[in-house]
């Protein structure tokens, strides 16, 4: 009886380590795909993700090998491409002995140029071949014909993806065609009579609007309140430009001296666009500049709620009623 259990037991043993075996080396019919593990990300999240598309038989073999060789904690952050018709253990010995494929860098829009250098300097697993660069000498390697030494704007904010241990400056590049791309096609495709002379000053305008909202339906009636101006010789008087002036100086409140202190970028003291843009504007951003609304608002105000819109009006007196109404909160 005893030796009878004995073999029942080992037949059942050796029909888990074979079922084991199967789901961790049999090849899993399936197409390329790519798994993006984020800083930080465990064993456990990477198994989830990879049951749910489908690359692996099981999440939980894949989770016991893993721990059992040592893998569990060689997890670099990034993309990795996984071939088609992988097993489990070769997509684990994949991670564990490869390297990311790619890694990803996000820029946002309305970044200014600062903060993009910032967020590549501090990614992981590239190189920083850039980081002791001054902009001029950064601009200049990027792009040595163009006519401005100076960055801000010229770079396109989205998510570029190089390889695992290249050169930043392959970012600053694809970030800085990109720019070029989008902003001659808003430029070749811009509205009629609009107030700008050239494409640079059609991309002032969009970082202007970039920083002054994100929301959707407001950006053409922003584009439209400072076409207006300055069609009608008014200053733009936009808080965002005066912040990008005063640079270390603002600590995220304006004064009314501020506002007084002139500075190349000061539009209450200075008529027109700012010398340069102010921040890296996004394609909506760019389309709204060049496609300003019909509307003939020349102010607008922000209704300091949760819907992140503001409040346009025609008249100064229309404005300051709505000022009251949403900055001041009275009737």
């Amino acid at each position: 009886m005893l030796k009878k259990t004995f073999y029942s037991a080992l037949i059942l043993l050796l029909a888990a380590i074979a079922l084991f075996a199967g789901l961790l080396f049999a090849p899993k019919d399936t197409h390329s795909q790519r798994l993006r593990i984020e800083r930080g990300s465990g064993i456990a999240s990477v198994s989830r993700t990879l049951a749910a598309n489908d690359a692996i038989y099981s999440r939980w073999v894949f989770l016991a090998a893993a721990y059992l060789t040592g893998a569990h904690d060689k997890l670099l952050p990034g993309n990795y491409r996984l071939q088609p018709r992988a097993s489990s253990w070769q997509i684990l010995r994949h991670l564990k002995n490869g390297r990311p494929d790619t890694i990803t860098v996000r820029i946002i829009e309305g970044m200014s140029f600062a903060q993009m250098r910032r967020r590549i300097n501090q990614t992981a697993d590239i190189r920083h071949d850039t980081a002791a660069w001054s902009d001029q000498q950064l601009l200049a390697a990027v792009a040595s014909d163009t006519p401005s030494r100076h960055p801000e704007g010229r770079f396109f904010p989205d998510s570029y993806e190089i390889d695992y241990d290249s050169s930043d400056l392959q970012i600053y590049r694809l970030a800085y065609r990109r720019m070029q791309n989008e902003l001659q096609s808003a430029w070749a495709n811009r509205a009629p009579d609009l107030p700008y002379s050239n494409p640079y000053e059609l991309l002032t305008m969009a970082s202007i609007i970039e920083k002054e909202t994100a929301h959707e339906e407001d950006r053409a009636n922003v584009a439209a309140v400072f076409v207006n101006r300055l069609n009608q010789g008014m200053r733009l008087q936009t808080d965002p430009t005066v912040i990008y002036g005063m640079g270390s100086a603002y600590r995220g409140r304006i004064r009314r001296a501020d506002l007084q202190r002139d500075t190349p970028y000061n539009t209450y003291t200075r008529d027109g666009l700012p010398p340069t843009p102010i921040a890296l504007p996004g394609e909506a951003a760019l389309q709204a500049a060049a496609h300003p609304s019909n509307a003939t608002y020349l102010y607008f105000v922000s209704r300091m709620d949760d819907t992140g819109k503001s409040e346009f009006s025609h008249t100064l007196e229309e404005h300051n009623a709505n000022v009251r109404r949403y900055i001041l909160k009275r009737p």
